[in-house]
């Protein structure tokens, strides 16, 4: 049954993370920041949060600094959104897949072009 909490929560807190990461002014973050995944440790004490942003590698990582200074302020707006008992420790990771994505796409649209071509 505690898997089922886990997998609950952790959507949950994907969700609310999302919305409190667009409402940060910090310039370091990117406005195109995205939550990629978010995992939640059985006993709810730890999470790391993957995050890629659309503009790139060097963007996404100069977003994580911002994140990291401001993980006092996302974990207690967090907990009271959740109503968490205990707000487990935050740990926020820099994710290049959006970016991996949309290379694999290009590619694919070049190969989709030659063969028009021919």
């Amino acid at each position: 049954m505690a898997g089922y909490k886990i997998g609950r929560l952790t959507e949950d807190m994907k969700r609310e993370l999302s919305d409190i990461i667009r409402g940060l002014k910090d310039p370091r973050i990117s406005e195109m920041l995205s939550v990629v995944k978010v995992y939640l440790s059985n006993d709810m004490s730890h999470c790391k949060v993957y995050v890629s942003a659309i503009e790139g590698a060097q963007k996404t990582k100069e977003s994580v600094v911002g994140l990291k200074n401001a993980t006092g302020y996302v974990k207690r707006e967090l907990c009271s959104r959740l109503k968490l008992r205990k707000c487990p420790d935050i740990l926020f990771v820099a994710d290049d897949s959006i970016e991996y994505g949309a290379q694999i796409t290009k590619m694919l649209d070049s190969l989709d072009i030659k063969e028009d071509e021919e």
